[in-house]
């Protein structure tokens, strides 16, 4: 875990692609997509059906490893409306274990705004917690310090002559952009226009690594 601040509070990057909030003993995540996979097989396209498993097992070990009592998922938890309802019955025990185990709460998002069953946890569209807002996708207009998910920003870089693609983090002053925590997720580039528009000048990537949060300024 990387020690940052944002928004006045004192926050932890986690390379798995979350947050921590220590004050509040908060595990925050964004864009899980459980049964991405299920999806879609439905359309045709077979993909090993394991995704939402193996996100619930990272995402289990990283709430047994903070303490957690507090989890936040920013929105796109399931990839479609009916994705809680395919969810193997392994995958229901475990997400039901974590909602139970934590206070949970589930930020909707575009993927999933109206899923009535989610194993558990209060649902809401945005919120306000100490002084930080907490949505689906970064609003430019936005003043507040802002967690999102959404894009799913990755970082592309050459090193040693290779293309080397891993998330990231996309900071500024008032916005700070989740990775995609999901298992089968892929994302946008860290330069892409729409990243760009959502969160305005000064941009940075963020990669934590070995207690160093590595920063990239983003062109606009």
């Amino acid at each position: 875990m990387v020690p940052f601040s944002f928004g006045g509070h004192d926050l932890y990057a986690l390379p798995q692609g979350a947050l921590f909030w220590p004050a509040r003993r908060a595990l925050l995540v964004a864009d899980l997509h459980f049964e991405k996979a299920s999806w879609f097989a439905s359309r045709g396209q077979m993909l090993p059906p394991y995704d939402s498993i193996a996100t619930l097992a990272d995402l289990t070990a990283l709430v047994a490893a903070t303490g957690a009592t507090e989890t936040w998922c920013l929105g796109d938890s399931f990839h479609d409306s009916a994705g809680c309802e395919r969810l193997p019955a392994r995958a229901q025990e475990m997400l039901r274990a974590l909602t139970e185990a934590t206070r949970w709460t589930w930020i909707t998002g575009n993927h999933d705004p109206a899923i009535l069953d989610r194993c558990g946890g209060e649902v809401v569209d945005e919120a306000v917690v100490d002084g930080l807002v907490l949505r689906h996708e970064a609003m430019p207009a936005e003043t507040r310090p802002e967690l999102s998910g959404h894009f799913h920003p990755k970082l592309r870089l050459r090193v040693r002559g290779k293309l080397v693609s891993r998330r990231c983090f996309v900071g500024t002053g008032t916005k700070l952009i989740l990775p995609a925590f999901g298992s089968l997720t892929g994302g946008l580039d860290v330069d892409h226009p729409e990243i760009v528009r959502a969160t305005g000048r000064g941009a940075e990537a963020l990669v934590p690594v070995e207690q160093r949060l590595l920063r990239f300024p983003i062109a606009a």
